[in-house]
């Protein structure tokens, strides 16, 4: 497949950067005693994505995500081959990323928070976290497709700050609730270093839903 190299290597980059940033800002919260605080932890999930889309979009389309991809695929756009490569970049990158952090981050920071794994908060049931994380996934490939793979999108212009902004105004929302992850890797990479996979499930299930959705749309 041409190309499908550099892609791969631009979805992994794209997906550690964002797991190893996003994960870590929440370890250094952890750190600091909060001072990082929700608005801080969404700003560095945001800014990198948003960083890491401007940068390697043009080498993948800059999914770093497999509900991105999974919703590019329902639309047609890219192989199943070719989606199957994303996937293993990315799950690769974001474990990658998870076990970095664990070799950095001492165990008494990033323990209590679980390396920055998403989870359910007091008083969500299971049903309300899936439908969560597919509505906000579901804002964010709407915006991937609106700025970035829709030919008449701004790519040029905003894909980064705009998929980057979605990023950002879904986790300052649905953070304390899900941890807003919107993303199977940014789950899977923490949840593999650090042992935790309680209602891992929700994280693949919502976030594949609203993809496939916008995808659809």
């Amino acid at each position: 497949m041409k190309g499908v190299w550099p892609a791969f290597v631009a979805e992994f980059i794209g997906t550690f950067a964002l797991c190893f940033i996003g994960a870590g800002a929440i370890c250094t919260n952890q750190w600091t005693g909060g001072a990082v605080g929700l608005l801080g932890i969404a700003m560095a999930h945001g800014m990198v994505l948003a960083v890491m889309i401007s940068a390697l979009g043009h080498i993948s389309g800059g999914h770093f995500n497999p509900a991105v991809t999974a919703g590019v695929v329902a639309a047609g756009k890219i192989s199943g081959t070719k989606a199957t490569v994303y996937l293993i970049a990315q799950l690769t990158g974001a474990a990658a990323a998870g076990y970095l952090l664990t070799a950095i981050v001492p165990a008494s920071v990033w323990g209590p928070v679980h390396l920055g794994t998403p989870g359910i908060g007091a008083q969500i049931s299971i049903a309300q976290a899936i439908a969560l994380e597919a509505v906000l996934t579901f804002f964010l490939v709407l915006t991937v497709f609106g700025t970035a793979v829709d030919p008449k999108g701004s790519w040029n212009a905003i894909a980064g700050f705009g998929i980057g902004s979605v990023l950002l105004f879904d986790i300052l929302v649905g953070g304390p609730l899900t941890g807003a992850a919107m993303n199977p890797a940014r789950a899977f990479g923490p949840a593999l270093a650090s042992g935790t996979w309680e209602h891992h499930l929700v994280y693949w299930i919502g976030p594949l839903i609203g993809g496939v959705l916008a995808g659809f749309l």
